[in-house]
């Protein structure tokens, strides 16, 4: 969900770090700023002065929002012809996008197949469903209903991803069914911030950490010592049990991956008692039920966030598979007893280190 606020930036300077010899001191730098893709982006560097940083950061903030504005399914933006216009579009003719519309799309269709649909971002009429009821939900608890069958089943009669008609000539993207809706909340994070990661190596970065609303992307590793040694970031993985006394269950010690993680602790509300997260099952069209959350570790931001989101919808043995499937890909699952199952080689790309 993407909510127009301000963006604010938060600069909060840390202590020395890094000593070259004949070279400047090198000292970590953190940047925060809110709400583009309703969310918090944090990102953690290594710089010379306040100024580099702060530079980066601003550069770092303006071509995220180009991407929040252009992946916008509920907000219009002047000049700008993004998801949403497509969606009000749907049955009337093509739109003229950018290219970074056209590229997440065909990403998306590309990681619809390759999920056998466990991943498809033409669910968007069922999703507002959920969404509207959500909402309601949160906002008054007491009255807080679950969305009726046949209004679910009516929707998903609008899903087919088919019906989304890429031009990558004239660079236009049309909704065959007047009924069909996108929502790219399964992609849109994890694309923008892949995109972001080639833009900044493109630019010679080769340190630094980005963490937009848990989508996180380790850009190289991070000074350690001196400018010869480089170490690994650590990445936490979020528990989803919220009353445990432990906020996370592992450190993931990690060099130019990305790590994603879907769990039902992010979007969700409460019927009759019981928790019905975000993450709809195209089969089934109800929360998944599988597990409590997922982490997928590979090189690729966008790759990792599809896969968690379609891994979530699967089996483990299915899941599994698909993992298995993918060079350089790993994965972890929380079973809803708390259970952690991983794959094969889940060690290897990563170090693990207990929570505590």
């Amino acid at each position: 969900m993407y909510i127009k606020r301000l963006t604010i930036l938060c600069l909060v300077f840390a202590l020395l770090v890094s000593v070259g010899c004949g070279k400047e001191k090198k000292r970590r730098y953190q940047a925060q700023f809110l709400t583009l893709f309703d969310t918090v982006t944090t990102i953690v560097g290594y710089s010379e002065s306040e100024e580099e940083f702060t530079r980066l950061a601003e550069l770092i903030r303006g071509e995220l929002e180009r991407y929040h504005e252009l992946y916008d399914i509920y907000n219009d933006y002047e000049g700008v012809n993004n998801i949403k216009t497509i969606n009000d579009s749907a049955g009337k003719a093509p739109v003229e996008v950018d290219e970074a519309v056209i590229s997440l799309l065909t990403f998306a269709k590309e990681q619809y197949r390759a999920t056998g649909g466990k991943v498809n971002v033409a669910m968007g009429s069922v999703l507002s469903v959920w969404h509207d009821y959500r909402e309601a939900g949160i906002e008054d608890p007491e009255n807080a209903e679950l969305p009726p069958p046949k209004l679910l089943r009516q929707a998903a009669e609008h899903i087919d991803i088919n019906d989304m008609i890429i031009d990558t000539g004239a660079s236009t993207v049309y909704l065959n069914d007047p009924l069909m809706r996108l929502d790219v909340g399964a992609v849109a994070k994890g694309y923008a911030v892949r995109r972001l990661a080639e833009y900044l190596n493109n630019m010679g970065v080769d340190s630094l950490l980005i963490s937009v609303g848990g989508n996180v992307a380790a850009i190289g590793g991070k000074p350690a010592g001196g400018y010869d040694k480089i170490t690994d970031w650590n990445i936490g993985v979020q528990n989803p049990d919220k009353e445990s006394p432990r906020s996370e269950l592992m450190t993931l010690a990690v060099s130019d991956r990305s790590v994603v993680s879907s769990g039902i602790y992010e979007r969700y509300y409460t019927v009759g008692g019981k928790y019905y997260h975000h993450i709809i099952d195209p089969a089934t069209l109800m929360p998944s039920t599988n597990f409590t959350a997922v982490t997928v570790i590979c090189p690729d931001s966008g790759a990792a966030d599809a896969l968690s989101t379609a891994i979530f919808n699967m089996s483990l043995e299915e899941g599994r598979g698909i993992i298995e499937s993918v060079p350089d890909t790993e994965a972890l699952w929380i079973l809803n007893d708390g259970t952690i199952e991983y794959s094969d080689g889940f060690k290897t790309p990563v170090s693990v280190r207990d929570g505590n």
